[in-house]
């Protein structure tokens, strides 16, 4: 038994919980694929860094009382979901018709800040945050930053590989007609997403 009140077999669930939520296709990762292809995974990271922090973020205020709140008021959380359904749906058509990136070199990839405000209109990190304080959170106080840490420790490599799986793309999007290709899958990706969010 940790002093902190979780169990480590209830950190050991939310872990995997947290690993399969984090490397499942999503917003985020559709994002990463994206930034790795266009810049790599050094000029990417910063995006990935963003992503964590926001989620961390949204994690933190859920364990702290925010996923109880959208739990017990849930025309809240439909609220935010249609909100960052329109953003998202936006923001693929945005990617699907992108004409070709620049070179590497002068390609201007999602940065920090961008990332991290993805997060607070993305419907999967919201229900990800709201259900995971419901399942796995233990009722005792002083967990909050714990389940953060842990939901970190395994988002973080998660991320890593998609947005190695981006980079690895760079030499097979060399031609514009395949970076269109590309922008066209990416934004779709995207689209379906966002879309199975609601089933």
């Amino acid at each position: 038994m940790l002093h902190s009140g979780m169990t480590d077999e209830q950190i050991a669930a939310f872990f995997l919980f947290a690993l399969v939520a984090a490397i499942t296709p999503g917003p985020s990762n559709v994002l990463l694929v994206a930034t790795g292809a266009q810049v790599g995974i050094l000029r990417g990271f910063a995006c990935l860094l963003g992503i964590g922090a926001g989620m961390a973020s949204m994690m933190f205020l859920a364990a702290y009382g925010l996923g109880s709140l959208l739990l017990a008021h849930p025309q809240v959380l439909i609220g935010a979901r249609l909100a960052g359904t329109a953003f998202l749906l936006w923001l693929a058509w945005k990617i699907a018709s992108a004409p070709p990136a620049p070179p590497e070199a002068s390609a201007k990839p999602t940065g920090f800040i961008g990332a991290a405000l993805l997060q607070w209109v993305n419907p999967k990190a919201w229900m990800v945050s709201a259900g995971a304080v419901a399942t796995y959170l233990p009722a005792e106080e002083g967990n909050a930053l714990l389940f953060t840490a842990v939901f970190v420790a395994a988002a973080f490599p998660s991320g890593l590989v998609w947005l190695a799986f981006g980079a690895a793309t760079q030499k097979l999007l060399s031609d514009a007609r395949r970076q269109r290709g590309f922008n066209i899958a990416m934004g779709l990706a995207l689209a379906a997403s966002v879309a199975m969010m609601w089933r």
